[in-house]
């Protein structure tokens, strides 16, 4: 081995060592998550709505004609919160009326999203497609879920 090489050898393991040993000793600590203001909340429920909602509800919030029904201005959405979280935390298995329209296709349990990804999506839903109603908190989700498992 080349003598002239093995102090810069030695440097690089020494660094390479230190910034592998700072990395694993020195982990940033967690950090509880914060309600989002209102658009950031607009801005997250976008995203689970492109995720889990645009195929039946469409991008435009009107539904599909006697299956899916819209969201844009009607009681369920701009109405009773609880009621609202209910539907996406059980499904919804009837047939409902909207604007002289019924609509019949059931909607799956979503129950397996996050109280803050309920909470966000149903805000952006209750603040797009020309609908403005206050938001939806996770508290809010998180008090109707926990009375859901209870009933």
């Amino acid at each position: 081995m080349d003598l002239k090489k093995a102090p810069f050898l030695i440097l690089t393991f020494v660094l390479l060592a230190a910034g592998l040993h700072a990395q694993t000793k020195h982990k940033a600590p967690l950090k509880k998550s914060r309600p989002l203001g209102l658009k950031a909340s607009i801005a997250a429920g976008q995203k689970v709505f492109s995720q889990y909602c645009v195929s039946c509800h469409q991008a435009d919030g009107l539904g599909v004609p006697h299956m899916n029904p819209p969201l844009v201005k009607t009681t369920y959405v701009l109405g009773d919160k609880t009621k609202l979280i209910k539907i996406v935390l059980n499904g919804f298995n009837e047939d409902v009326e909207i604007n002289g329209e019924t609509y019949s296709n059931s909607m799956a349990s979503h129950d397996f999203l996050k109280d803050e990804e309920i909470a966000n999506v149903l805000t952006f839903v209750r603040n797009s497609f020309g609908n403005k109603a206050p938001a939806i908190t996770v508290a809010q989700v998180k008090t109707v879920r926990a009375n859901n498992k209870k009933s």
